[in-house]
C-alpha cells in the first residue's frame, strides 16, 4: 500500500474519483403491488413518490449486486488514474450470511484477494459511516485507494404482504472508489457528522436472525423473522436527526445553507427528503432524488442518487454537495462534497 500524502502535516484526504450504480433487472411497479395488496398506485406515490422499485431474482443476492456496481465503480476510477484498491468496504443491512462477512467475498470476485475487507452494517446509514471509515483508512495511511460500496436486497426480509414497508423498499448497490489526495480539491470527502441513539432501536429492526432470537428457545415468528418499522416515529425523528446533522456538518465547515448546490439524502421516500430539505431553507430543487425509480434501497440510495444525477448531468464539477443520511439503530451521519470531474455515467434506470 503507498498512499499519497497532502504534505508533511496534513493527513491526506479521501478524494472521490470512481463512481457507479447497479439495481437489479425485475421491476416491481405499483401496479405490481396493487394486485396483492390493498393499496393502488394514488396512495403509494402520494404517501411515498415512489412508482417502481427494483428486486434481486430468486438465489441472487446482495454479493451480486455489490460485485456489479464494484466493478463499473472500478472501471471509472481507472479511466480516472486509480487501477487498484487496497481496502474493501461494504455497507449492508441484509449480508449473503451472518457469518463471515460478505466484503471478502466481494474482494475475491473483483479480483482483490489480500485487500483488506470488511462490512459495515449500519442500517441506511451505512454509506456515510462507510465514507467515515474510508476516510479514516486513508488518513492513517493503512490504504491508499479504498472501494465502498453500499448494497442492500430488501426484498429478502421484507414480507411481500407487508402493506407498509413492501411498498417502500427495493434492491440496488452504489458504489465509490476514494483516494488518498489533498484535503481542498474537487472530490475531497470531509466535514463530517456521525451519531447514534441505541435506546430507539426498536423502531426499526429484524428480530429473529441474530444471537438475542437464538439464544432463546424455540422458533422465530414469521413476524420477527421480518423487516419491521414504526413509520410515525421514524418519520419524526428521521426528518430531526437529519437536519440537526446536516447543520452541524455545514457548521464545521463554515459553509451556510445558501452555500449547497445540491441535498443528497437518503433516498427513504419524498416526503422525509422533502421535509428534510424545507427544514434546512434549502429549495426543494436543489434536493436530489432518485426514490422514484428504485425505492429505498438502503445503504444503496445515496450512491445509486449520486450516480443518476451524475449521468443526468444534475451535478457538475465544482458543486457543492451536502450528504445526509439516518438509519436503524438508531444511527445518522452527513457530510460534504466538492463534485469531481468523473468518467461519463451510464444510468442505472430509466
Amino acid at each position: 500500500m503507498s498512499p499519497t500524502t497532502a504534505g508533511p502535516s496534513t493527513p491526506p484526504a479521501a478524494v472521490l474519483c470512481g463512481l457507479a450504480g447497479w439495481v437489479p433487472s425485475r421491476v416491481v411497479t405499483n401496479e405490481h403491488l396493487a394486485r396483492r395488496l390493498d393499496t393502488d398506485d394514488t396512495w403509494i406515490r402520494t404517501r411515498t413518490g415512489i412508482r417502481q422499485r427494483h428486486v434481486v431474482d430468486p438465489g441472487q443476492a446482495t454479493s451480486d449486486l455489490a460485485v456489479e456496481a464494484g466493478r463499473r465503480a472500478l472501471a471509472a476510477a481507472a479511466a480516472n488514474g486509480t487501477d487498484r484498491v487496497d481496502a474493501v468496504v461494504v455497507a449492508t443491512t441484509t449480508p449473503d450470511r451472518t457469518c463471515p462477512a460478505t466484503a471478502p467475498s466481494v474482494a475475491a470476485r473483483l479480483g482483490l484477494a489480500g485487500a483488506a475487507a470488511f462490512d459495515i452494517g449500519a442500517v441506511c446509514t451505512g454509506f456515510v459511516y462507510g465514507l467515515a471509515s474510508a476516510a479514516g483508512l486513508i488518513a492513517a495511511g493503512v490504504a491508499g485507494r479504498v472501494l465502498l460500496i453500499g448494497a442492500d436486497t430488501y426484498s429478502t426480509i421484507v414480507d411481500p404482504l407487508d402493506r407498509a414497508n413492501a411498498i417502500i423498499f427495493g434492491d440496488g448497490a452504489g458504489a465509490v472508489v476514494l483516494r488518498a489526495g489533498h484535503p481542498g480539491e474537487p472530490g475531497a470527502v470531509g466535514h463530517f457528522d456521525l451519531g447514534s441513539d441505541g435506546a430507539h432501536e426498536a423502531l426499526i429492526t429484524v428480530a429473529a436472525g441474530g444471537s438475542r432470537q437464538r439464544s432463546r428457545p424455540g422458533e422465530p415468528s414469521h413476524q420477527d423473522r421480518h423487516f419491521a418499522m414504526r413509520g410515525q416515529e421514524v418519520y419524526r425523528h428521521a426528518v430531526t436527526r437529519m437536519a440537526e446533522s446536516a447543520r452541524a456538518t455545514l457548521s464545521r465547515a463554515g459553509w451556510k445553507t445558501d452555500d449547497v448546490d445540491h441535498f443528497v439524502p437518503h433516498q427513504a421516500n419524498l416526503r422525509i427528503l422533502h421535509s428534510v430539505a424545507d427544514d434546512l431553507g434549502l429549495p426543494r430543487e436543489r434536493c436530489v432524488t432518485h426514490v422514484e425509480s428504485v425505492g429505498n434501497t438502503g445503504a444503496a440510495s445515496i450512491p445509486l442518487a449520486l450516480a443518476d444525477a451524475a449521468a443526468r448531468q444534475t451535478v457538475r464539477p465544482g458543486d457543492r454537495l451536502l450528504l445526509t443520511a439516518f438509519g436503524g439503530g438508531l444511527t445518522w451521519g452527513s457530510c460534504l462534497l466538492t463534485w469531481p470531474s468523473l468518467p461519463h455515467q451510464e444510468r442505472t434506470t430509466p
